[in-house]
């Protein structure tokens, strides 16, 4: 009786510590992967905020989760990291999902930031005063965050509307924050590919009259013929395979974000970000995020036709993915970010 009381006693014991361990126990038996590494090309951008905000918040953390976020000039950049094996997912522009099936490498985006791309195509009023529309752009100099990057593209994407060639300019890599900046007001490039907060910044000192602007999802959707998904996490697919729980507590973090920002006014998301980020003017910021703000992912859902308009502006560059069969519903998951939204369906 003794001995069968001992054991008894440490049952209990046993049930009693596992209870209190459950909660730990389980976050860590679920994330495959809690110390991953996410790369990504031009941070400080409105582009990314929800990425931002669900570091910032502690968000990430919230989900078990202890990140490396390493920062690039451009999502080509970033891109890159992830293929090389030196991160394991990209915040970066979704039309590289459909680019990287058509090289051979499949990769899927599982959380959304952006619902239209954030892109403005500017022009320079000092370098071309006399400028009357986008094939004026023929010889001149383009500043992009990075070639090959998101910028890149909406680039050749205009210039295919009006019969030139990606050739016809040079592209120039000036990044995402103050050299962006210098490139145009000292005359550096002709017109710029940027996003906010550098658009605004550039707007406000008269250095930038707009050609094409898609902080507008409307704008956007008239640009690219449908709606055109922008900035969202996405990882190789085995990654996603091998990971599940742990691309999960990433998308949960990433919709919470998301929330947050709707929610959120100007004063919050000062409050958020890192001081950095505003390049020396609040002021600035503040209206770079309202311009941004309805451009960005209230839920993190990817349009069910937007690998489609995606295929469609990388065709215009390079017609041979647009004669490749591609399988497009492979590029893109919302299954992780319906698990998100059942679990925070208040901000």
């Amino acid at each position: 009786m003794h001995r069968r009381h001992v054991l008894l006693t440490a049952a209990y014991a046993g049930v009693s510590a596992a209870t209190l361990a459950f909660p730990s126990l389980t976050r860590a038996q679920a994330l495959e992967k809690p110390k991953a590494t996410i790369a990504v090309g031009g941070k400080n951008l409105l582009y990314y905020l929800p990425l931002t905000i669900a570091e910032s918040l502690g968000y990430f953390k919230a989900e078990g989760l202890e990140l490396t976020i390493v920062d690039f000039a451009g999502g080509a950049r970033a891109l890159q990291a992830v293929v090389g094996g030196s991160a394991d997912v990209v915040s970066g522009a979704f039309e590289h999902t459909v680019n990287m099936q058509f090289k051979g490498q499949a990769m899927r985006a599982f959380v959304l930031q952006g619902l239209a791309p954030q892109i403005v195509l500017g022009i320079n009023p000092k370098t071309m005063p006399d400028y009357k529309g986008i094939a004026d752009l023929k010889g001149k100099k383009i500043g992009v965050t990075a070639p090959g990057s998101s910028t890149n593209v909406m680039v050749n994407f205009q210039l295919a509307k009006v019969g030139l060639k990606p050739s016809d300019v040079s592209i120039i890599g000036v990044g995402a924050s103050q050299g962006a900046v210098a490139a145009m007001t000292s005359g550096q490039i002709d017109a710029i590919s940027n996003l906010d907060p550098v658009i605004t910044l550039l707007q406000r000192g008269g250095n930038l009259k707009i050609a094409s602007d898609t902080r507008d999802p409307k704008e956007a959707e008239r640009v690219f013929g449908g709606p055109m998904p922008a900035g969202c996490l996405y990882a190789p697919v085995s990654f996603l395979e091998k990971n599940p729980h742990t691309a999960q507590a990433m998308a949960n973090a990433m919709v919470r974000a998301s929330k947050w920002i709707q929610a959120a006014g100007p004063t919050d998301i000062i409050k958020a970000v890192p001081e950095s980020y505003l390049l020396g003017d609040r002021a600035v910021y503040i209206d770079a995020f309202l311009a941004a703000k309805k451009a960005l992912s209230p839920d993190g859902m990817i349009p069910d036709k937007g690998s489609e308009t995606a295929l469609r502006a990388l065709a215009s560059v390079d017609p041979a993915i647009g004669k490749a069969r591609l399988d497009l519903k492979a590029v893109y998951t919302n299954d992780f970010v319906k698990k998100a939204n059942a679990k925070y369906t208040k901000g």
